[in-house]
C-alpha cells in the first residue's frame, strides 16, 4: 500500500514485523497524494506523532546489522564455522597418524589444529587477559619477564654459569650432606622453639581474655550490690530507713563483696559507701533511732555518739587498697592494720581514730587527710577505755605506729607532727624531712 512506509525488510534470524500504523514521511510532507484513511490519519495530531515515532524506530532497526536485533543469536563471523570443521579435519588427520604411527601425519594434524585452534580462541584470551589485567598491569608484567630472561642471559654472558657448573663438579657433597642434616636439626630446633613461642603467646592471649571478664563479672557484681544496698536502707520516697536488722545485713553483704573482689573493686564500694554518707556516724533520736535531718538537705553526723549505716570494722584489715583512688573517703574508725595503701590517692580522706598500725603508706598522696582532730600538739590516738575529744583532739587520732610513710607527698608540718610523735621509731626513720625536735610521745 502506498500510504505505509517500505522499509528494508529484517533478516531471517530476526524477524521483526512492521508497524501496522507507521505512515511514509512521503505522504506526511504531501497530503494531497495521500486518500481518505491518511487525510484522516494526518488531521489527528496524536496519530501524526506516532507515526513519526514509528518511522524513527523502524529506521532504528533497519540500521542494525544482521542478526543483531535477535537476543539468543550468536555473533558468529562466517569463517569461524570453517576454521572449527578445518580443527576437526586437523584432529581427524593425527588421529590417523596415530593408528597408522606416521610422523608426518602427526605433525601436520599437530601443527594445523595448533595454528588454527589458536586463532579461534585468541580473541576470547584476550578479551579474558584485559578484563582480569589492566594496561599498566599488562605492562609490568611483560617488564617483569623481559627482566629475567635479561638477568639469565647478561648472567650466561659473564660465565656464571659454567662457574657454578665448575664449583658442583668440585663439590665435597659427602660434606653438603652433613651440612644439610645440620641445618635440619637447626631447622628442627627453629620449628620447637616456634612452637614453644606460639604457646606462650596464646597463654598470654588467654591470661588477658580471662582478666578482661573477671573485670567484667566484677563490675557486675559490684553494680548489682550498689542497686541491692540501695533498695535495701531506702524506702519508696527515698529517704533513709535503716533499722537494725537491714543494717546487719548490709554490714553482711559488704564483707561478702570486700572480700572477694580486687583492690580497685574495694575502693570502688568504698568511694560509693563514702559518697552515699552510710560510712558517716549519724545522729539518730532517742525514740526510733532513726536518722536526723540537718535541715539543709543532709543528715547530722554526730562523731561521738552517731551510728553508722554500715560499718566497717575490721572487714580491711591486712586489704591491698595500693595505687587506688580514696580521695575524700571516710575511714575513720576503721580497721586498716598492715593494709597496703601505697601509691594511694588519700587526699581529704579521714583517718580519724583509724587503726594503721604497720600499714604501708609509701608514695601515698597525704594532701589534706586528716589523722585527728583538734591541735596537733594535744592530740593523741584512740584508745579502747577512754572517750574521744573532738575538741582538744584526745583521742580522737589514728594509730600510726610502725607505719610506713617513705616519700609520702604533701604531707603538712601539723600530720608531720602528729605522725612523729605518735609514730614510735619506726614511723619516725620513714618521715619525709625527719622528726628533729619532735618529742616521741609514744615512748617506744
Amino acid at each position: 500500500m502506498s500510504n505505509y512506509s517500505e522499509t528494508p525488510q529484517p533478516s531471517s534470524s530476526s524477524s521483526m514485523p512492521e508497524p501496522s500504523d507507521s505512515l511514509d514521511l512521503e505522504t506526511i510532507a504531501h497530503p494531497e497524494n495521500a486518500n481518505n484513511g491518511s487525510a484522516n490519519t494526518l488531521a489527528n495530531p496524536t496519530l501524526l506523532t506516532k507515526a513519526a515515532s514509528s518511522n524513527v524506530e523502524q529506521g532504528v532497526l533497519s540500521s542494525k546489522p544482521r542478526g543483531a536485533s535477535h537476543p539468543n543469536s550468536l555473533n558468529i563471523s562466517p569463517a569461524r564455522p570453517s576454521a572449527v570443521l578445518v580443527v576437526l579435519g586437523a584432529i581427524a588427520i593425527l588421529i590417523t597418524g596415530w593408528i597408522l604411527n606416521n610422523l608426518w601425519l602427526e605433525l601436520a594434524g599437530t601443527l594445523v589444529a595448533f595454528v588454527v585452534s589458536l586463532r579461534i580462541v585468541a580473541p576470547t584470551l584476550s578479551a579474558i587477559v584485559s578484563e582480569l589485567l589492566s594496561q599498566e598491569e599488562k605492562i609490568n608484567l611483560i617488564a617483569t619477564g623481559g627482566l629475567l630472561i635479561a638477568t639469565v642471559g647478561g648472567l650466561k654472558l659473564l660465565g656464571v654459569d659454567r662457574k657454578i657448573g665448575a664449583w658442583l663438579s668440585q663439590a665435597n657433597w659427602d660434606a653438603v650432606g652433613a651440612l644439610g642434616e645440620v641445618f635440619g636439626a637447626l631447622g628442627q630446633i627453629l620449628i620447637a622453639v616456634l612452637a614453644v613461642y606460639i604457646a606462650w603467646r596464646q597463654y598470654v592471649i588467654e591470661k588477658d581474655l580471662t582478666t578482661q571478664q573477671n573485670r567484667i563479672t566484677q563490675q557486675q557484681t559490684i553494680d548489682s550490690y550498689f542497686q541491692g544496698i540501695s533498695d535495701l536502707v531506702l524506702d519508696e520516697e527515698g529517704l533513709l530507713e535503716d533499722w537494725p536488722q537491714e543494717r546487719a545485713i548490709a554490714a553482711g553483704r559488704t564483707a561478702a563483696i570486700l572480700g572477694s573482689i580486687d583492690a580497685e573493686g574495694k575502693a570502688k564500694v568504698i568511694r560509693f559507701l563514702s559518697c552515699a554518707r552510710l560510712l558517716s556516724p549519724l545522729r539518730r533520736d532517742n525514740r526510733l533511732g532513726r536518722a536526723i535531718l540537718d535541715g539543709s538537705g543532709g543528715y547530722q553526723e554526730d562523731r561521738a555518739q552517731g551510728i553508722r549505716v554500715i560499718d566497717l570494722g575490721i572487714m580491711l584489715a591486712r586489704a591491698d587498697l595500693s595505687k587506688t583512688d580514696l580521695r575524700w573517703t571516710d575511714l575513720s574508725e576503721v580497721n586498716l592494720i598492715r593494709a597496703n595503701l601505697s601509691g594511694c590517692d588519700l587526699v581529704k580522706a579521714n583517718f580519724c581514730r583509724t587503726i594503721l598500725y604497720e600499714a604501708n603508706l609509701r608514695n601515698a598522696d597525704l594532701n589534706g587527710t586528716r589523722f585527728f582532730y583538734g591541735n596537733a600538739e594535744t592530740a593523741s590516738p584512740r584508745s579502747r577505755t577512754d572517750h574521744p575529744n573532738y575538741k582538744t583532739g584526745e583521742f580522737t587520732g589514728a594509730v600510726v605506729e610502725n607505719a610506713n610513710l617513705t616519700n609520702v607527698e604533701d604531707l603538712s608540718e601539723e600530720q608531720r607532727y602528729y605522725c612523729c610523735a605518735w609514730g614510735g621509731a619506726k614511723t619516725r626513720a620513714t618521715i619525709p624531712g625527719g622528726c628533729e625536735g619532735i618529742p616521741n610521745k609514744l615512748g617506744r
